[in-house]
């Protein structure tokens, strides 16, 4: 029960510190081709393949790629605001 009431009083921080590590996962291009690799098709991640597209020279490819990333951290920021706000309707 204590854990319970625990969470409970923690909830927003927790939800902020997910954020917080999702973005900077999503952040650490250098980290993931030295330890992932830049494989095509097998490794490649959204944030190196926008570091590649951009080597190459395919600035287009590289800022469309960028958008659709920065779409979905919006959308996931997003969701965490709109769970926060029923939660205070909720519970407060």
């Amino acid at each position: 029960d204590s854990v319970r009431v625990l969470l409970h009083d923690c909830r927003h921080s927790l939800l902020v510190a997910v954020l917080a590590g999702l973005g900077r996962a999503m952040s650490e291009v250098g980290a993931v081709m030295i330890v992932g690799g830049n494989i095509d098709r097998s490794t490649r991640t959204m944030t190196t393949a926008i570091a590649l597209e951009t080597s190459k020279g395919d600035l287009p490819l590289a800022i469309a790629l960028g958008l659709v990333l920065l779409s979905v951290i919006l959308l996931l920021n997003g969701f965490a605001h709109a769970l926060r706000q029923w939660a205070l309707r909720r519970y407060a």
